[in-house]
């Protein structure tokens, strides 16, 4: 009989603990007044050549690359962001969260592609095309993360005329268990309305991404190997007036407190720092020359 109860009380306990971690993985809804425009995007995650100059395929990127992928007519807006290339990561450590970023997988930059519509998929195939041939000579690996409208979000929290002098981007991996409904709500609903509540931020643009599949952008003779622990399932770009209010972000007490939340949710988060963020297409219009 003892037993009998001994094993009901463990079950009532565990049940109990088992009820409150499910119960803290559940997004909690913030309310914002920050007005929020959705857009059908993707990010691609690229790493130069080794056996070149690294500067030397950053300058390609910018220059004859940049003029292929801006000719796309299905582009509402085409930015090339360049990460420093010592980047360690600028989260502050959390418990149980890998923040530094490992040597071996350290991206060089991404291309902040938005599409017009869905139908820019298609209208979009002949520069593929050219791309994908001249993807080889500045690129030794190349992956491509989508999320549709829901899920990718500019945020307006600050004027347009505001100069944005230093960014961030930040890449998320999903803890095992976390279901990706789950995960999304927290990116959507939870983490991007807190940080644009918090009126430290010039930019913030969130993506929540779709399962990663290697036939979207699976150009030759690049590699586009992407095992599922170095997969990232979400990412932001935060921007800040200067360096100083972004080192002042990433040591706030804000910051602290809403990583806490993110450990529940997050394996991993690498924020790089930006060196420059040069935009070729905007508003739908391929700009003579790009603006920083």
């Amino acid at each position: 009989m003892k037993k009998i109860i001994a094993v009901l009380l463990l079950s009532i306990v565990v049940g109990t603990d088992t009820f409150a971690q499910n119960t803290e993985a559940k997004a909690k809804t913030v309310a914002t007044n920050i007005r929020a425009e959705k857009h059908l995007s993707s990010s691609i995650l690229l790493w130069m050549r080794t056996d070149k100059a690294r500067q030397a395929g950053m300058d390609r990127w910018k220059g004859p690359h940049s003029k292929i992928i801006s000719a796309n007519k299905g582009l509402w807006e085409y930015r090339q962001i360049h990460f420093v290339e010592n980047n360690s990561g600028l989260w502050q450590p959390i418990s149980g969260v890998e923040t530094t970023i490992p040597t071996n997988r350290k991206i060089d930059g991404v291309a902040d592609v938005t599409l017009k519509n869905l139908f820019s998929v298609f209208r979009g195939k002949k520069q593929n095309k050219l791309a994908y041939a001249d993807e080889v000579n500045l690129f030794k690996r190349t992956i491509l993360y989508a999320a549709f409208p829901k899920n990718s979000k500019w945020y307006s929290v600050a004027q347009p005329s505001e100069k944005i002098e230093a960014r961030s981007m930040v890449f998320f991996k999903k803890k095992d268990g976390i279901s990706d409904k789950d995960f999304k709500n927290f990116i959507n609903d939870e983490l991007t309305p807190a940080l644009a509540n918090t009126g430290m931020l010039k930019e913030l643009r969130n993506k929540a991404y779709n399962p990663w599949k290697q036939e979207q952008w699976n150009t030759p003779n690049v590699a586009h190997d992407n095992a599922p622990e170095v997969q990232f399932q979400a990412s932001l770009i935060l921007g800040f007036s200067n360096d100083a209010a972004m080192k002042s972000f990433f040591s706030s007490e804000e910051l602290k407190k809403l990583s806490n939340r993110l450990s529940v949710f997050c394996s991993t988060i690498h924020a790089y720092e930006i060196a420059e963020t040069l935009t070729f297409v905007k508003n739908g219009t391929q700009l003579a020359q790009y603006q920083k």
